[in-house]
């Protein structure tokens, strides 16, 4: 990799046997936002056969662009890992690499065990990784209650669950205009006073 490739997101790789016992907190004290694999102590090597030295996959989130030497340096400085760093093309391939969920071929590890911090928010990081995914979530929400006000959704997940209401914050445009939408849609008025009157009816067969 050219020494002048820039990035604010890198990958890193630390040896049990090297890095120091007080890792975590070595990296708080660097105050970059962090993320590290389980301890890969049971990969097996396919041509040997041999079990590979235990090792931690990780990834270093700078607010700013960072050129390969700074973060070489700083790996091999402070963590005592290999100078090598790349990186990150892909945040979810990354993270699904740390437990080997799409490689059931390989030895699986606990997504319990994934460490982080120095200000990195795992849950907001899993949600961006899903966008898609809890996108459809908030809309089957907004179905299932009804909602058609913006107000009522943002009450929902502050209730419920706070990092859908992240998303929400983050994709404003869209679920406004939704919400317009479902409120200004005469099949939906319609809908309603139909269900209202055979409830009302209901309600007189009752007396």
């Amino acid at each position: 990799m050219a020494k002048d490739k820039r990035s604010s997101k890198w990958t890193l790789l630390m040896y049990r046997e090297s890095a120091p016992e007080d890792y975590l907190e070595v990296l708080n004290e660097m105050q970059v936002p962090y993320i590290l694999s389980p301890w890969h102590d049971k990969d097996i090597n396919t041509k040997t056969g041999e079990l590979k030295k235990g090792h931690k996959h990780g990834a270093l989130f700078f607010e700013s662009l960072k050129s390969y030497t700074q973060v070489s340096e700083m790996v091999s400085d402070r963590l005592n890992g290999p100078p090598h760093v790349e990186v990150v093309m892909s945040p979810k391939g990354m993270y699904n690499y740390f437990t080997h969920a799409e490689n059931p071929e390989k030895t699986l590890y606990d997504v319990d065990d994934i460490e982080s911090g120095a200000g990195f928010e795992i849950e907001k990081f899993l949600v961006d990784q899903e966008a898609d995914t809890y996108m459809n979530d908030v809309v089957d929400i907004i179905e299932d209650n009804d909602f058609t006000e913006f107000k009522e959704l943002v009450y929902y997940a502050r209730n419920n669950d706070y990092i859908l209401l992240s998303l929400i914050v983050d994709h404003t445009f869209f679920f406004s205009k939704y919400l317009d939408s479902r409120r200004c849609n005469p099949k939906r008025t319609s809908n309603s006073a139909l269900e209202n009157n055979v409830d009302h009816k209901n309600d007189e067969s009752d007396k």
